[in-house]
């Protein structure tokens, strides 16, 4: 057949076609999976946090809008083939390695960081943070300090969090967990009196990846990126 077989004369057929095209995909979907611990840092998106949440020069995306705009650029979630792979991988150094158990850790942490960032002061989420994240944490909360704003961030309600990717890299476990949640996010003066931007009733949705990073084995998990979705 023309379609499936070789093409008459010897030229290349349908099923030789799609063949060389999916090992093309699955060598590029393989490439990004692996750069993505290498560009840890924080991306929030400018729709996002009025307040410029991870707003730092030097993780901004310029194509991106401004506000909480980053460029921790991540590689898409792995498909079910590289999740259970990664799972496994994980395994052999952590036997009783949950996902859902993980995803409620990861939900805690959530929380601390928006606490510690509505306070401009992310010294309080230092354990669950990496350094480096810290750092561009901070840069941000003394900038709204500086501008004498608050960035307010109530009523948070997470719908979901969903473990999308395990994967080990240079000695280290990673781990995406999918956030899916809505909350009130809104910046104010110093005194809270005055909204500047979005508003004190108005919910907005939330989602984006987080990915945490922890030593190979049963240790403590620790924020390093965030993608918006």
């Amino acid at each position: 057949s023309p379609f499936f077989g070789g093409a008459p004369g010897g030229g290349i057929g349908l099923l030789e076609m799609l063949i060389i095209a999916g090992l093309a995909w699955l060598a590029i979907s393989y490439m990004r999976r692996r750069q993505a611990p290498e560009r840890s840092g924080y991306a929030m998106a400018g729709g996002y946090g009025s307040g410029g949440y991870g707003d730092s020069a030097a993780t901004r995306n310029d194509a991106q809008p401004s506000g909480r705009a980053g460029t921790a650029v991540l590689g898409p979630p792995a498909g079910p083939s590289d999740l259970e792979r990664g799972l496994d991988h994980i395994r052999q150094m952590d036997a009783g390695f949950d996902p859902r158990a993980v995803a409620e850790t990861a939900s805690d942490i959530f929380f601390k960081v928006q606490g510690a960032w509505t306070a401009r002061d992310m010294a309080s989420a230092s354990s669950v943070l990496t350094p480096e994240m810290q750092t561009l944490l901070q840069r941000d909360c003394d900038r709204l300090r500086a501008e004498r704003k608050v960035n307010r961030l109530e009523n948070i309600a997470v719908r979901s969090a969903e473990v999308t990717e395990v994967w080990q890299e240079s000695g280290q476990d990673y781990v995406t967990v999918h956030f899916l949640a809505s909350l009130l996010d809104y910046t104010t003066d110093e005194t809270g009196t005055r909204v500047l931007e979005g508003s004190r009733t108005e919910p907005v949705k939330f989602e984006e990846y987080w990915t945490f990073v922890r030593p190979v084995g049963p240790n403590l998990f620790r924020l390093s990126a965030i993608q918006q979705a």
